[in-house]
């Protein structure tokens, strides 16, 4: 019995090619002693489909799930954490279905919390790049858990794409929120593992290339994301009893959300550290 399994939640919008390039990635690791588990959240292209059927049925990932509707990315990985507590895996690994983890991602990692037990949950930095646009940049992350908890006061202290989870840190913290925080899961995640004794940690270690694509800006656009990043930072400020000076990155954060693409661009690119 493996301990280690890999969550992959995929959806319409995902493209072919940049999943196979994320699947290889998984396949071409250091250490293979983990499952791949994946979740067709609604209809998907029918390429899609076919490829990761073929793998199933190759036995090269151990669970494919398939729904008629789209019902949404955190409510897939509470559906994948479920059926892979009910099977004893003791960790679970994220990988968004258009990155590419880098060959000993895994392994460090997993050494990692090998020799810190008492670590519920690490991550790793990230570098994000495009082939459609000229962009590359390198995201690092506080390592300790009391730099983390300070960091999360600006914005997130842990690139959920890299988390790599014991299974204490859901016993601890419960599974993802799904209810009207659109796309913001990690944050109240994150705010939930804190509040409730979770420990943190991250890995001075790029493990994770993140795929920016040219609609990347403009999803993260519009008054609607805008209102819901700016309510889930209150939330989190609440929660964890920050400052209540903290709230102006959480309006600053808002704004930017607002700019113009290009003005957007610029400010992730020149401001996002």
């Amino acid at each position: 019995m493996k301990d280690i399994a890999v969550l992959i939640s995929i959806y319409r919008n995902d493209n072919l090619d940049d999943l196979k390039e994320c699947i290889n990635s998984l396949y071409n690791q250091s250490f293979k002693d983990f499952d791949i588990f994946v979740q067709e959240d609604g209809p998907v292209d029918k390429n899609i489909d076919i490829f990761l059927t073929e793998e199933l049925y190759s036995k090269r990932i151990s669970y494919l799930g398939k729904r008629e509707s789209n019902i949404g990315f955190d409510f897939s990985l509470n559906e994948l954490l479920e059926i892979t507590f009910k099977k004893g895996y003791k960790f679970f690994v994220r990988m968004d279905a258009d990155d590419i983890a880098m060959s000993e991602r895994i392994e460090q990692q997993f050494k990692f919390m090998d020799k810190h037990p008492n670590v519920d949950v690490v991550g790793t930095f990230i570098e994000e790049f495009s082939t459609e646009i000229s962009f590359s940049k390198k995201l690092s992350y506080p390592l300790s858990h009391q730099d983390m908890r300070n960091f999360f006061k600006r914005r997130v202290p842990l690139a959920h794409v890299t988390a790599f989870f014991r299974k204490t840190f859901f016993d601890k913290a419960g599974f993802y929120e799904t209810d009207g925080h659109l796309n913001n899961g990690d944050t109240l995640l994150w705010m939930k593992g804190f509040n409730n004794g979770c420990n943190f940690a991250n890995i001075n270690y790029i493990g994770v290339k993140v795929r920016v694509s040219k609609e990347f800006f403009e999803r993260r656009g519009g008054l609607k994301k805008a209102y819901c990043d700016f309510r889930n930072r209150i939330e989190v400020i609440n929660t964890l009893n920050y400052s209540p000076l903290t709230i102006f990155f959480a309006i600053g954060s808002s704004l930017i959300i607002l700019l113009p693409r290009r003005l957007k661009k610029l400010a992730y690119l020149y401001l996002r550290k």
